[in-house]
């Protein structure tokens, strides 16, 4: 086991005690509402097409495209829908997350980022800066190849497997300066609503946008569910099966999620200035899951190209072919990219020899092990079994509730990847939530009896 359990007392009174507890500070309710409000503004505007689109027909390419997968398929599910109504929205938030990632990978590499990471608050925004010009060049890139892709749509049969509806009717230079402008300036407004929400409301704002993307698809796929459980199609067993099993899985990625490899460290007595501090015991704090939802996002991007990029090259129709018609080879490629990922994202964002020089520096040391390189090796073996546990956790939650809907034949989108994003949103949301109820004296979200939200705890001995 990696942890120990975080929760305490249970009961309907816990609830709505923790509700109460909410809405008794006035800063806290108009945060939550601030929040709501953007969050809203946010889902309005899926609905706001990009102009020179047929949405009839791009909803019937999206619906062909459920049944086939591919990287359409993972675009719309993480643009919360934009993509399938062609909004202004289209891109989503993805263009900032993926200029985030390139800066974070750069920062390791070229020295001048790296110095503006050690610099504090005022590097963090230089950073900052830096990434959301990267999101409005990657948000130029990617509409230029949208408005290219969508004019296609319906001209080219070999393209596009048969589909014969023209999304475009009107191609021209105009559409696609009008296209680019569009999906440009929606990622812009979406990474300032994401800011102001960071900035004035509750939560971080950008993976709330994210989660609101997500869990607006799953009661439509509720409904579906359902509408076809009455019709006869699915058996009511086989959807109260995968409820539970949800149920389970959400249980579990809750679990591990919270979980965490405290390292002790020992100070010893210090000298500063005229004042003589005595040595403390406290602990270097480890995530089981480090590298966060990074590697299942890249391993099924990954995997979705030779789906999306063998319906416009007959050549690699077969490799398609054979990659989907195998679950077990899919899935199977899926787990060691999984692996591999979470292994790459993790040495390049967690550095030991860094972690193990500021612990030398203030005077600490690990009980048993020398300071200096003993301990940085020390901390990067510990790095490398808690890494392998988290991969192999994250491998599990995405692929077990793919092959469940596949055994039940129950067609239910929300995967494993989503899964980990709404819950992951979901905690982090609250955590800040009870960080101002016991900033203000009240003892937790849920009262002074109620629950809490901790890490679980595996102490080196």
């Amino acid at each position: 086991m990696f942890c120990q359990h975080f929760f305490e007392g249970d009961g309907s009174h816990v609830a709505l005690n923790a509700f109460a507890n909410v809405f008794r500070i006035a800063e806290l309710r108009s945060r939550l509402a601030y929040t709501l409000v953007l969050l809203a503004v946010y889902r309005i505007g899926i609905f706001i097409s990009t102009p020179g689109v047929d949405r009839a027909a791009m909803n019937a390419f999206m619906d062909a495209q459920k049944q086939s997968g591919g990287l359409v398929s993972l675009f719309n599910l993480f643009s919360g829908g934009a993509l399938e109504q062609m909004s202004i929205f289209g891109l989503g938030i993805m263009p900032y997350v993926s200029a985030s990632i390139i800066m974070q990978l750069l920062a390791v590499v070229v020295p001048s980022l790296e110095r503006l990471q050690k610099e504090g608050a005022s590097g963090r925004q230089k950073i900052n800066q830096y990434t959301r010009y990267g999101s409005i060049v990657l948000s130029i890139i990617q509409g230029i190849s949208i408005s290219r892709w969508l004019a296609s749509l319906g001209r080219s049969d070999a393209g596009q497997s048969g589909f014969s509806q023209i999304v475009v009717p009107d191609d021209s230079a105009w559409f696609t300066f009008m296209t680019v402008i569009s999906l440009t300036a929606g990622t812009a407004f979406i990474m300032w609503l994401g800011e102001r929400i960071t900035e004035r409301g509750i939560g971080n704002g950008i993976s709330l946008i994210i989660f609101a993307g997500i869990v607006a698809g799953l009661l439509p796929s509720a409904k579906t569910l359902l509408d076809m459980t009455a019709q006869g199609a699915i058996e009511a067993a086989a959807l109260v099966g995968l409820a539970v099993f949800m149920l389970f899985i959400i249980a579990v990625v809750v679990y591990v999620e919270r979980g965490m490899r405290r390292i002790p460290v020992q100070y010893a007595k210090r000298m500063a200035g005229r004042r003589m501090f005595a040595g403390q015991a406290t602990y270097f704090p480890m995530k089981v899951n480090t590298s966060g939802v990074i590697p299942p996002i890249f391993a099924g991007a990954l995997l979705s190209f030779p789906a999306t990029l063998g319906t416009w090259f007959p050549f690699l129709q077969t490799f398609r072919q054979g990659l989907e018609g195998n679950p077990w080879l899919y899935n199977g490629l899926f787990v060691m990219l999984v692996i591999f990922f979470a292994y790459f994202y993790t040495a390049l964002t967690f550095r030991p020899d860094d972690v193990a020089d500021n612990i030398k520096k203030q005077g600490g040391y690990i009980p048993g092990i020398r300071p200096g390189r003993q301990t940085a090796d020390f901390i990067e073996r510990v790095l490398n079994r808690i890494t392998f546990g988290g991969a192999i956790y994250l491998a599990t939650i995405c692929v077990i509730p793919t092959i469940l809907t596949q055994w039940l034949q129950v067609p239910f989108a929300f995967g494993g990847t989503a899964l980990l994003i709404v819950v992951g949103v979901a905690l982090d949301t609250v955590q800040q939530i009870e960080g101002h109820l016991i900033s203000r004296n009240y003892e937790g979200f849920a009262g002074p009896r109620g629950p809490r939200i901790r890490g679980r705890v595996r102490v080196a001995a």
